[in-house]
């Protein structure tokens, strides 16, 4: 695959344009208690959100779609999870996040550790478990991808399994036809490269900050936690009901706890800023609790 040029590492204006767009894709009124996609809502009700895209999210996810083929996600895994690239402990990942600078919306000037505190704080308020809270502070932290000189389209954007058929819920799903496994019969079978109820950890999902932070974190957490992290950007699955067949009971039993997790992660920002000073002690005893000084990244 060829390796993207400068301006396909940045179509969008910075990574907060895609959850605007995710945002608007699965209003706020329906993140409550998961209901299966209505059937008799008319196709062209589904697709107004694409018509009203901007062109830079238009532009995302045709990279992304184009890109994240079978062989691209096996490539950064065996890039990425030797975790050899750094050892910090998660408030030093936190603040290496915060180098990154979103520019794309302009009427706030909210930084990225401050972004994650208004999430575990609002899950703090609900009385949520401790591992909940921090689940909420660490979920983006993959994010750090973009750092090491990712593409955008290869850090964030709603994800799905590849080596096998993309279900026509994802979103843009048209952009998929320049993706190279549109050559390959098997892989555009309906389990393609999996088995009936294999269960999602045996399925190779498109790669991105999810998958990245699932392995750095995977031997600390417990499972409800590793779900969120692993699948909150799996909106086909957890707001479209979609992929069930490769999903074994575990996995649906633990879907619920991604399902609460998601209103959290899409809806809780807003331009008032946390006290990161007041607020750091409680949350280094938090971190404490579940992680050793130094991470492998």
């Amino acid at each position: 695959m060829e390796t993207p040029n400068v301006a396909e590492n940045k179509p969008l204006n910075g990574l907060e344009e895609w959850e605007d767009f995710v945002k608007s894709r699965y209003p706020e009124s329906g993140a409550q208690p998961f209901k299966a996609t209505d059937p008799n809502k008319k196709e062209e009700q589904f697709r107004n959100y694409e018509a009203d895209a901007r062109p830079t999210v238009r532009e995302f996810y045709r990279l992304n779609h184009r890109s994240q083929s079978y062989n691209f996600v096996q490539s950064k895994k065996k890039e990425f999870l030797a975790l050899n690239r750094r050892q910090m402990g998660i408030w030093e990942a936190m603040e290496y996040l915060n180098t990154l600078v979103d520019d794309s919306d302009p009427d706030t000037d909210l930084s990225q550790l401050e972004h994650l505190l208004q999430t575990s704080e609002q899950i703090r308020k609900d009385g949520q478990p401790r591992w909940f809270i921090l689940t909420g502070l660490i979920h983006d932290l993959g994010k750090i991808l973009c750092l090491y000189g990712e593409p955008q389209w290869a850090v964030v954007g709603d994800t799905f399994p590849v080596g096998c058929a993309w279900s026509d819920k994802i979103v843009f799903h048209q952009y998929f036809s320049e993706n190279p496994d549109t050559q390959n019969p098997k892989l555009q079978s309906r389990l393609g490269a999996y088995s009936e109820n294999c269960g999602l950890d045996n399925v190779h999902m498109s790669w991105g900050h999810d998958e990245y932070l699932y392995h750095v974190v995977k031997d600390y957490l417990p499972k409800e936690a590793l779900y969120m992290i692993r699948y909150h950007s799996f909106y086909p699955a957890h707001r479209e009901g979609e992929y069930d067949y490769l999903m074994n009971d575990e996995d649906r039993a633990m879907f619920k706890w991604v399902r609460a997790f998601n209103p959290y992660d899409l809806y809780t920002k807003s331009h008032e800023k946390p006290d990161v000073a007041t607020l750091r002690p409680f949350y280094e005893e938090l971190i404490g609790e579940y992680f050793p000084p130094t991470l492998r990244w």
